[in-house]
C-alpha cells in the first residue's frame, strides 16, 4: 500500500431528399412513407440514375413533389407476411454471416452498456466486410421480387428510413455484384452508396422487371442543401440540436484532444499511453498523474467564444433544444446556457467530488491544486489520520474518465431529442467518441445535418458541411440574417469580410475564412 503524509484541502463541502418525392403511375411509394426519406434520401441517388437510365432508351416518369404528397407516416411500414423472407434490416441486430462484431455505431440507443467517453475505439463497421459472403437464397428472392414487382416497389418495400451504409453494401453483396463497387465505402455517403446500389440493379441485365416501369421527367435538377437554406432553417427552426466538441474551445487557447497539438498529442512526448491520464482506475490507483497534467485543460476564467455565444443566441431566441457538450470547461454556463438545454455528455470541472466521503465541492475551489499541479485532498477524510493509502480522500473534477458512465441526463434526453429535433448542427468535433459521436445517426433522415469544423468528416452524410473556424463560420452565417441576429460577443464584428469557396468535388462543401 502507498501510504505519505497529507496536506489537506480544508474547503466546506456544500450540499450535494429535400425537394421533391418519387410516384409511379397510380401508386405513392407507400413504403418509404416518410417525405424525409423521399427528399433527403432517395432523390440524389435516384435522380443521377434515372438519368442514366433514360438515356438508354428507357422511359422513366418520375413527378415531383408538388403533384403528389407524400404520406406523412413518420416510420416504414412493417413487412406484410406474404412478402420476401429476407433479413431484417433493423438497427441493433447483428449480421451472423460476420465473423466478427464489436460494431456498436449503427445500433438502436439503449442506456445499458454505453461505452466509456474518451474510447479511441475507431469505427468498425467495415473491417470485416471482406469476410462477407453473399447469401443465395436472399440473391435469388431479391431478384425475383425486382422481376415480379418492379425496381421502384423493392425500394420502397425493402429500403426503410434506418436503413445504414453497413446494411445497404450487405445488400449488394446480397445480390450477387463484386464487392469491388463498394471498395471506397469509407468515403461514401448513405446516398452514394445507395446510388451505387440502383444503378447496378439498373444496368442488371438478367433483372428485367415486370411490365418495365415507365416515368416521365418533370425537369428534375439535382439540389443540394445551401447556406441560404440554412440560414432559412436557422429563422424557422424552433427545436435545434448543437453538439459541440473542443474545437469551439480552441479560439480560446484551450486545445483539443486529437489534433497534432491536442492534449494527447502534448501528452505522448512522455507518456506511451497518453489516454491514461483519464483513466478511472489508474486514476484510483495514483491521481499525481492526472493532476501533473490536469491544467493543460484548465477552462479560463470569465472567458467564453463567439461561438459559444452563439449557442446562447439560439436559446434567446426560443430556437435551442438541447446543446450536447463534450467540452468538459463548463464555458456554456458561463455564456449563460441555461442546465435545463445543457447536457455536458463527459461532466464538467464545476464541481468535485471527494472518492472517500463523496463530499461535493465547488469546481473552482480546486482549480489552484490544478495549476500547481498538486493533488486536492478532503480535510474530512484526513481529519483525524495523516497516513493512508495513495488514493483517500482525493477530490476528483465531475469529469467522465474511462470506466465510467455518463450522466443519467444524457440517457434521460436523448431519445425524446433526436426524435423531436427540426435542424441539428455538429460544430467543433470529429465525432471520434461514442455513444455521443452516434447521435446524428439517431436523428430522422427528415432533419437537416450541417457540420461547422475545422475538417470534413465525409462518411457522416452532412447535408450541409462549412470547414473553418467556428467562431468565424457562425459570423458568416449571421451577418446574412439581419442586425437583430448580431451575436452578443465583443469579438462578433458585423462587416467582417470573409472569403468563401467550394471544397474541390464536394458540392455540399463549403471553406469560410476571414478574408485578408
Amino acid at each position: 500500500m502507498n501510504s505519505f503524509q497529507a496536506q489537506t484541502f480544508g474547503t466546506t463541502p456544500f450540499a450535494s431528399v429535400r425537394s421533391m418525392d418519387f410516384a409511379t403511375p397510380g401508386s405513392i411509394t407507400k413504403d418509404l412513407t416518410n417525405s424525409s426519406i423521399q427528399e433527403n434520401y432517395l432523390q440524389t441517388q435516384l435522380n443521377a440514375s434515372i438519368h442514366n437510365y433514360t438515356t438508354e432508351s428507357h422511359h422513366i416518369n418520375v413527378s415531383s413533389a408538388s403533384s403528389t404528397p407524400a404520406p406523412t407516416t413518420s416510420s416504414p411500414q412493417p413487412i406484410a407476411q406474404d412478402t420476401l423472407p429476407v433479413r431484417a434490416f433493423t438497427p441493433g441486430t447483428t449480421d451472423e454471416r460476420y465473423t466478427s462484431s464489436g460494431d456498436s455505431s449503427d445500433t438502436d440507443y439503449s442506456v445499458a452498456g454505453v461505452p466509456p467517453v474518451f474510447s479511441t475505439k475507431e469505427d468498425t463497421s467495415f473491417t470485416d466486410l471482406a469476410l462477407l459472403q453473399p447469401n443465395k437464397q436472399l440473391e435469388h428472392d431479391y431478384r425475383t421480387y425486382i422481376k415480379e414487382k418492379g425496381l421502384m416497389a423493392f425500394l420502397n418495400k425493402y429500403i426503410p428510413e434506418s436503413m445504414t451504409k453497413r446494411e445497404i453494401c450487405t445488400m449488394i453483396v446480397d445480390f450477387g455484384y463484386s464487392k469491388e463497387n463498394i471498395q471506397h465505402y469509407q468515403i461514401l455517403t448513405i446516398r452514394e452508396t445507395l446510388s451505387i446500389l440502383v444503378d447496378l440493379i439498373m444496368n442488371d441485365d438478367t433483372i428485367n422487371a415486370k411490365d418495365q416501369e415507365y416515368f416521365e421527367i418533370s425537369d428534375i435538377e439535382e439540389q443540394y442543401y445551401t447556406v441560404d437554406d440554412l440560414r432559412h432553417d436557422l429563422t424557422k427552426s424552433s427545436k435545434v440540436l448543437v453538439i459541440t466538441g473542443a474545437g469551439i474551445s480552441t479560439s480560446l487557447g484551450i486545445p483539443d484532444f486529437r489534433s497534432f497539438q491536442g492534449v494527447y498529442s502534448q501528452l505522448s512526448a512522455a507518456l506511451s499511453e497518453p489516454q491514461k491520464v483519464f483513466d478511472k482506475s489508474t486514476f484510483m490507483k495514483d491521481p499525481t498523474l492526472f493532476y501533473s497534467n490536469a491544467h493543460l485543460v484548465l477552462p479560463p476564467e470569465g472567458k467564453y467564444s463567439v461561438l459559444h455565444a452563439f449557442i446562447k443566441l439560439l436559446q434567446d431566441k426560443n430556437k435551442l433544444l438541447r446543446n450536447y457538450t463534450q467540452n468538459i470547461d463548463n464555458l456554456e454556463t458561463k455564456a449563460g446556457i441555461l442546465p435545463n438545454k445543457l447536457i455536458q455528455c463527459h461532466g464538467s470541472f464545476a464541481e468535485a467530488t471527494c472518492i472517500t466521503c463523496k463530499n461535493k465541492f465547488l469546481g473552482a475551489k480546486i482549480f489552484d491544486h490544478i495549476r500547481h499541479q498538486q493533488v486536492p485532498r478532503c480535510s474530512t477524510c484526513w481529519a483525524s489520520i495523516r497516513e493512508a493509502q495513495m488514493s483517500h480522500g482525493v477530490i476528483k473534477p465531475d469529469i467522465v474518465f474511462f470506466g465510467e458512465d455518463l450522466p443519467k441526463k444524457f440517457h434521460r434526453n436523448l431519445h425524446s431529442d433526436v426524435k423531436s429535433c427540426d435542424l441539428v448542427l455538429v460544430i467543433g468535433t470529429s465525432l471520434k467518441v461514442e455513444p455521443v459521436a452516434s447521435i446524428i445517426d439517431k436523428v430522422p433522415r427528415r432533419v437537416p445535418r450541417v457540420l461547422i469544423n475545422k475538417d470534413p468528416i465525409p462518411d457522416r452524410d452532412f447535408d450541409l458541411s462549412l470547414i473553418g473556424y467556428c467562431d468565424d463560420i457562425v459570423s458568416y452565417l449571421v451577418q446574412g440574417l439581419g442586425s437583430a441576429w448580431d451575436i452578443p460577443h465583443e469579438l462578433y464584428n458585423n462587416e467582417e469580410q470573409f472569403e468563401v469557396s467550394f471544397a474541390a468535388d464536394l458540392t455540399n462543401t463549403i471553406r469560410i475564412s476571414r478574408a485578408l
